[in-house]
């Protein structure tokens, strides 16, 4: 048998989100299969582990560790699109600023090809 049990891991999860307003209790196996995911992929695109001994265990493992020692919280739908809003604007500026580098690059390396074909 996997420890910890999907039954062990919604009721320690329940238990942590009892203590805190902004988190939302985990009532089917469905929901806790989704928060393990999105945290495990948090932690494949570069996020650091929670949990000691993470190191060279898979990302799913160390979610699930993270999930059931509380050290992630799982936020209601509204708060997370809340949150994703600001990271997707954050996102979307440092995008904006990083297009206009590469623009003023390519403006300078013309600018520099035009003068060197005028002499």
């Amino acid at each position: 048998m996997i420890h910890p049990s999907y039954t062990e891991l919604i009721e320690a999860i329940n238990t942590n989100s009892e203590d805190d307003d902004t988190t939302m209790s985990l009532n089917s196996r469905y929901s806790l299969v989704l928060a393990a995911s999105k945290r495990a992929r948090q932690i494949i695109a570069g996020s650091k582990p929670m949990v000691e001994g993470a190191a060279g265990k898979k990302p799913l493992s160390v979610a699930i560790d993270e999930l059931y020692k509380g050290k992630v919280k799982i936020l209601a739908p509204e708060e997370e699109d809340e949150e994703g809003t600001e990271q997707t604007a954050e996102a979307q500026t440092e995008e904006s600023a990083q297009a206009s580098e590469i623009t003023e690059t390519a403006e300078t390396a013309e600018e520099t090809t035009a003068e060197t074909t005028e002499e």
